[in-house]
């Protein structure tokens, strides 16, 4: 664990004279802040503003969506709208496993069994929420053909698809009214009365529905949990570094004022657009990440010229010149990477944009403004009840502008810059190789623990129930009269089932293997049509009067899982082969291809957006290009290694004794790459930008790149070291959560943060810098004579 150094107590300073007219303190040599002019009302006013925060944003939990995964108008969503509109088919919202434990007999198909199960049906069926219902024991001509004369059931038959291989459970399908929220409140108020025992059936609930309410509450128990788990570990982390138990309530303010102001933020944008559940979790966290990283740095340096003898309002202006302006670029780098995620359609990515942009704007207000205000309103008071005086060590005698490890590390290291520089690089490219394997895939059930009841839902779905309307490929074809036009619809199938990996293609004209038609249509084939009267598609002319109805589907089982990647790569196949009409592929295959292929098009934007701006603030806070293209490229290697990690951690399954246990796809959502590189990458720059600035100061002031690469590394070290171990600290709580999707987060954002502060900033910058040289510094007459003229952000 890194080690602090509280200074020695600041020598009383001389009464500071009253300030004149116009913000100038005749004795301390610069303008005074207007933060410490007008301290009283600065705190007041972030007083009011936290607690009109509180009520702004205390029923934000309760309008939060736990997905908003699938961009909002991609071809799978409009598929299952009209199939679920016109052809009463489609992915059901809802899915209950009614499984029988009683030794031998004919399990579902028991008469108790039945009478329970249907029972089951006509409750679930009962409330205004739910638009239909179908399960194995539901009446009807489509149930009867799909039995034997004994009452089993024969697959293939909708009833069949239904009905487990072994006999012991079946399914009962619901699909719910309204959009995202209304189906997770529906959900959420009929599973308590539809689950348990009924007679001999155990009943548990999921599907996509369920799996919503359940990841919104283990959110919300996640978030406690954290806190907890967090709590104590980051308090006593923040006495060591800040020295007084004053000087680390600091942090806390900030980010509390952080992330009230955000969480209020983020309630108002419920009522405009779909927010994620993920965006209060993962904009929480960041908000005491920043406030720590802020104040810390803020606090350092004022406490560092007050040790030069200089009073609070020439303290404060020094530090708000020097650190405050660090501080006005880094949030500028954390803001601009997390607003690359407003590029994105997907809601989830987007609402974690918006947190993540307004979370760093208040934490910079709050260190900026609120933070100098606080400090000028306690002088000396900051250095009271220092909890661990007794046992932090002073000050070494000798140089003072080299008193720690960190400078005597940089000199060795540039010392040989290769012999260092060389192995570290091999080492983040060493952990960047699995990433090289990735597949790519969306969360599903499994982004809950495996005793959760949708887990374990989704898992015998999986197991037991390959053909139900849960888990296949749907294609939709809302404009074909496959009444008057078989043929087009015979052979579309048959081309649609010779795709590799389909296993079958079931439609109105019978069911197909590998371009044969291996089954005649069953009674039960006009579900394959649109029935008579439906609301249209708008962009389907309707049918002339008289007319049958256009509109058909065919349902399309493929081998592996749903969410396979191999799927998502199948349904691209399928979208390519020639369709007699219209035709809109759906399922959960489907959505991943979309999913992939919306982030896929816009991530070049992303990433070009990231880079220039990200190259454009360190050239700004710098004005040295060769110190911003090193910054951008160490950072973009820091997080390969990461990314690498993920893989080898949650794609492949290593490690899981380590970080909790998950289930293993063989895969990685997606997104969670892209969240990790937009927040890591923002953090990173933040630590570079602080690193960065103390050098540029000391070579400045006529250091040459060896001492001013010692001074600022020996100065700001310390202060990104001790921020990224809080950081990590808080990480790793958030990665106790049980949804994989923040647990991965979590591990990235913890291990990104480790990696950078200590390998990448502590090793191989001091050997970058001291391979250029000279170079380092340089820089064109249109910056340079700008050069020694930064002026503080901050008055």
């Amino acid at each position: 664990m890194p080690t602090t150094t509280k200074p020695d107590p600041a020598p009383s300073p001389a009464p500071e004279p009253a300030s004149p007219p116009g913000g100038h303190h005749g004795s301390v040599g610069g303008p005074v802040p207007f933060a410490v002019r007008h301290r009283r009302l600065v705190s007041v006013l972030a007083l009011l503003l936290m607690a009109l925060s509180v009520p702004a944003g205390r029923d934000v939990a309760d309008r939060l969506s736990s997905g908003g995964i699938v961009p909002p108008g991609a071809e799978s969503v409009r598929a299952e709208e009209i199939l679920r509109r016109d052809l009463q088919a489609g992915r059901p919202e809802l899915v209950l496993l009614a499984r029988t434990d009683a030794p031998g007999g004919r399990g579902v198909d028991e008469t108790a069994a039945v009478t329970a199960g249907r029972a089951v049906e006509r409750r679930l069926a009962a409330d205004p929420g739910v638009e239909r219902v179908r399960s194995y024991w539901s009446p009807g001509p489509a149930a009867a053909a799909s039995r034997t004369a004994d009452g089993r059931s024969a697959t293939p038959g909708p009833a069949g698809a239904l009905r487990a291989r072994d006999g012991r459970s079946a399914l009962v399908l619901a699909w719910l009214r309204g959009g995202d929220r209304e189906r997770g409140r529906t959900a959420e108020r009929v599973v308590p009365g539809v689950t348990g025992r009924f007679g001999p059936l155990e009943v548990t609930a999921g599907g996509e529905a369920a799996t919503r309410v359940e990841v919104a509450r283990q959110a919300s128990r996640d978030a406690r949990m954290s806190e907890l788990v967090a709590l104590p570990v980051t308090v006593t982390l923040l006495l060591l570094v800040f020295g007084s138990l004053v000087a680390a309530t600091l942090p806390v303010l900030v980010g509390v004022f952080a992330a009230l102001g955000t969480t209020a933020l983020l309630r108002r944008l419920t009522d405009v657009t779909e927010i994620s559940v993920y965006a209060l979790n993962i904009g929480t966290a960041l908000a005491f990440a920043l406030a720590i990283d802020y104040s810390l740095f803020l606090v350092t340096r004022y406490r560092e010229e007050r040790t030069n003898g200089a009073g609070t309002a020439q303290a404060l202006h020094t530090a708000l010149r020097t650190a405050g302006r660090a501080v006005a670029f880094s949030a500028g780098t954390v803001a601009c990477s997390m607003a690359a995620l407003l590029v994105f359609p997907h809601p989830l990515l987007r609402s974690i944009g918006y947190a993540g942009v307004a979370v760093t704007v208040m934490a910079a207000v709050g260190s900026l403004v609120v933070l100098p205000a606080v400090l000028a309103l306690l002088g000396d008071r900051l250095e009271r009840l220092d909890i661990f005086a007794r046992w932090r060590r002073r000050p070494r005698a000798g140089n003072a502008a080299e008193r720690g490890g960190w400078a005597r590390i940089a000199r060795a290291v540039m010392r040989r810059p290769l012999a260092t520089g060389i192995p570290v690089t091999c080492l983040l490219v060493l952990l960047t190789i699995p990433f090289t394997d990735v597949r790519f895939s969306m969360s599903d059930d499994r982004v809950l623990p495996p005793s959760t009841g949708a887990g374990g839902v989704g898992a015998a779905l999986r197991d037991d129930f390959p053909d139900s309307p849960v888990g296949v490929t749907t294609i939709a074809l809302p404009d074909l009269d496959a009444r008057s036009h078989t043929a087009e619809l015979d052979r579309y199938a048959r081309r649609v089932s010779t795709v590799a990996g389909v296993a079958r293609v079931d439609t109105a004209t019978g069911t197909y293997r590998e371009g044969r038609l291996v089954a005649r249509p069953s009674s039960s084939a006009a579900r394959f049509l649109t029935p008579p009267g439906p609301v249209r598609d708008g962009a389907s002319p309707p049918p002339a009067p008289g007319a049958a109805p256009r509109g058909a589907y065919l349902s399309v089982a493929t081998v592996g899982e749903p969410g396979d990647p191999a799927n998502a790569d199948r349904v691209e196949v399928i979208r390519d082969v020639p369709a007699p009409a219209r035709a809109l592929v759906g399922g959960f295959g489907a959505r991943v291809a979309d999913v992939r292929g919306a982030i896929g098009d816009r991530l070049p934007l992303a990433l070009t957006l990231v880079g220039v701006s990200m190259v454009a603030l360190v050239l700004g806070l710098t004005r040295r290009p060769v110190l911003a293209v090193k910054a951008l490229v160490l950072n973009t290697l820091s997080l390969c290694a990461t990314f690498g990690a993920l893989v080898f951690v949650f794609q492949q399954g290593h490690l899981r004794w380590l970080v909790g246990d998950f289930v293993a796809t063989g895969s990685l959502d997606v997104q969670i790459p892209v969240v990790t590189f937009c927040v890591a990458f923002g953090l990173s720059m933040d630590y570079e930008c602080m690193l960065l600035s103390r050098m540029v100061e000391e070579h400045r002031a006529g250091a040459d790149t060896v001492t001013a690469v010692a001074r600022g590394l020996d100065r700001t070290a310390r202060l990104f070291t001790w921020s990224a171990t809080i950081l990590a600290v808080v990480m790793v709580a958030l990665a106790t959560s049980g949804l994989v999707f923040l647990k991965a987060v979590g591990v990235g954002l913890a291990l990104a943060a480790v990696l950078d502060a200590t390998v990448v900033r502590g090793l191989l910058v001091p050997a970058v810098m001291r391979l250029a040289g000279r170079a380092n510094w340089w820089a064109p007459a249109w910056l340079r004579g700008r050069a020694d003229k930064a002026e503080p952000l901050v008055r």
